[in-house]
């Protein structure tokens, strides 16, 4: 959306029958039939919210319980320019925030607010998958700005207050690298589109599975389940119809690399998915793209139909007859619970991204109660040269027990961050000296839900039975503060949580509250218990991984850099978050009492 004035509140009957004629009117595309009307109306009113509610058969609340629970989606006005500051620690470490602030005294505006004239808003969103090329924003969820500094906000400012369309903004400051350092497998020289399928086609179903388990790949998206065990499973399960996901909403703080893969091998994570599809006896497929790369989106339309135009999707692909499949690709709308894959099935289906109760696994029911695998995309992409060279070649690298290779996102504190490919078994070492870290007391290995690494540890290696990650990788140098890191991450996980379970919802603020008391030099011992007992809490009561995993950086800061938090401590004895002598003042004033003995510090 560009700048223009935003007065409708009322979608035009003929635009809203455009918008549900390209989804069909149905219910599991809420989401993206909400996308489009904000697009076309710049926030989405109550009006606009009733009109798609009669539309698609379903009540204001529904409707309005989806489009409140996605950050991406405004049920106030936003201005015709929202302009979002990616607030990962990286983009922080660069100067984002002093940079915001600039934005905003330069347009007169308050951050998180919307200004005066209702023309532009600023505000922070969580990382935008950008951290190689920080600091970066986002501008009204459909462009990218990286690479910021004090001139570019500058000019900024001024194009906006000009009204000057997004899309006639500078073009190299929509640039986005590859910055691809280290290449093996997956980023190495691409083979022809359809050879892989090919290979698999001459293969046929179950021998393609076969070779898929002696690959021993396991899932790319961090928690490593076995892929050729998920796909039999799928295969296996009951139903007429069986559906295969590609989760590409990647959204670790300080991960990249699926952005890279989508970019640059486009034609091998979508081939990887016809080869499931093959393989599990699909028809449909789905790619769940993240919100803030809803720039790829125009490129990932235009690979699908070339892909069609070839015969490697759609109707009879490759001329063999009976095998249909053809993929669509839905967009988020910002909210990092969604990564969760019962969370992306839900949202696929129109709905709030609220983890589900399993069991039933996705295999067994998922997309609208059908069989449904969903993997992450670099393990699509890895299907590739598995078809083309065997599940044994694949086996042959890495580790027996972590076969092929790994793809790293790697930012912070070094000369080249970017993408690095290496075997499994490579140690955190040879990552940083590739990458020109100096100095370095931390690395954050596999976002802020992973593992927080001190110099002790660097010779560990990247493995399922050692070191297993998503592929984030952030470093640290010694002249970081690793309590700011970790209080960071706190207000992160507070922010991200969906709110449907009460460990997560509550013990997730309170944690950020806590941290915040530590900052304001407020705390004591007594406050490092409470958030130990409330890391054991989320632990052991949430309802998904979020909550479970929200406290890892807590936990291992507080172990492997305790200095940084015994600094903060006022006392041992417990201290409140507040003055409590200051709370007092009103009582002085009604009782006209100001003498020593009405102050505590004077009491015994």
């Amino acid at each position: 959306m560009d700048a223009r004035d935003q007065v409708s509140m009322n979608l035009e009957p003929r635009a809203l029958d455009q918008v549900l004629a390209r989804h069909g009117a149905q219910p599991q595309a809420l989401l993206q039939i909400l996308r489009e009307v904000q697009d076309l109306l710049g926030w989405l009113p109550r009006e606009a919210l009733q009109q798609v509610a009669g539309a698609l058969g379903l009540t204001l609340a529904q409707v309005q319980g989806v489009a409140g629970f996605y950050r991406f989606l405004y049920l106030r006005p936003v201005g015709a320019y929202r302009v979002l500051f990616s607030n990962n620690v990286t983009d922080r470490m660069l100067g984002s925030e002093a940079l915001l602030l600039d934005l905003c005294r330069r347009l007169g505006v308050v951050p998180g607010q919307l200004s005066a004239d209702g023309l532009v808003s600023v505000d922070k969103t969580s990382c935008t998958g950008l951290c190689d090329q920080g600091p970066a924003l986002l501008i009204n969820q459909r462009h990218v700005v990286t690479r910021l500094d004090a001139a570019r906000v500058a000019e900024m400012a001024q194009l906006i207050c000009a009204r000057v369309p997004v899309a006639q903004w500078p073009a190299p400051w929509f640039e986005v690298q590859d910055n691809i350092r280290r290449a093996e497998v997956l980023l190495g020289d691409a083979a022809a589109p359809g050879a892989a399928l090919a290979a698999a086609l001459a293969r046929g179903p179950q021998a393609m599975l076969a070779e898929i388990k002696r690959s021993n790949l396991r899932g790319r998206g961090g928690a490593g389940f076995a892929t050729g065990l998920k796909w039999k499973l799928c295969r296996q399960a009951p139903g007429v119809e069986h559906v295969v996901v590609c989760n590409a909403d990647e959204g670790e703080p300080g991960t990249f690399k699926d952005r890279v893969l989508l970019n640059r091998s486009t034609d091998a994570v979508l081939e990887g998915m016809t080869i499931a599809a093959l393989v599990i006896g699909a028809r449909r497929g789905l790619l769940y793209l993240r919100g803030e790369y809803r720039y790829l989106l125009e490129p990932l339309l235009a690979t699908l139909q070339r892909r069609r135009d070839a015969h490697l999707l759609g109707t009879s692909i490759l001329g063999r007859s009976g095998f249909d499949f053809d993929i669509a690709i839905h967009v988020g709308a910002g909210a990092y619970v969604c990564g969760e894959e019962s969370a992306l099935i839900e949202s696929l289906e129109g709905k709030r991204g609220t983890p589900r109760i399993r069991p039933p696994f996705p295999v067994q029911q998922g997309y609208l109660g059908h069989p449904t695998i969903v993997n992450n995309v670099e393990t699509f992409c890895a299907v590739t040269p598995i078809a083309l060279r065997g599940g044994a070649c694949w086996a042959a690298i890495g580790t027996p027990q972590s076969t092929g290779t790994k793809i790293h996102s790697v930012s912070g504190d070094c000369e080249r961050p970017g993408v690095y490919e290496y075997p499994f078994g490579t140690a955190i070492s040879r990552i940083l000296q590739d990458c020109g870290a100096r100095d370095t007391q931390a690395v954050q290995l596999g976002g802020p839900s992973g593992v927080c690494l001190s110099a002790l540890e660097f010779d560990r290696r990247i493995a399922f039975e050692d070191l297993p990650t998503a592929g984030a990788l952030m470093v640290f140098d010694r002249s970081r503060d690793m309590f700011e890191v970790a209080r960071g991450f706190a207000h992160f996980f507070a922010h991200e949580s969906c709110g449907f379970c009460t460990p997560c919802r509550v013990g997730t603020a309170l944690v950020a509250r806590r941290m915040d008391k530590l900052a304001a030099g407020q705390g004591s011992r007594d406050d490092l218990e409470v958030l130990i007992e409330l890391d054991k809490l989320l632990h052991g009561g949430s309802h998904c991984g979020l909550g479970v995993s929200a406290c890892n950086p807590l936990r291992d800061t507080i172990l492997k850099f305790r200095p940084a938090y015994e600094r903060r401590l006022k006392s041992p004895h417990f201290e409140p978050g507040f003055d409590l002598d200051a709370e007092l003042s009103i009582a002085r004033r009604m009782t006209g009492r100001d003498d020593p003995g009405a102050h505590l510090e004077n009491l015994a």
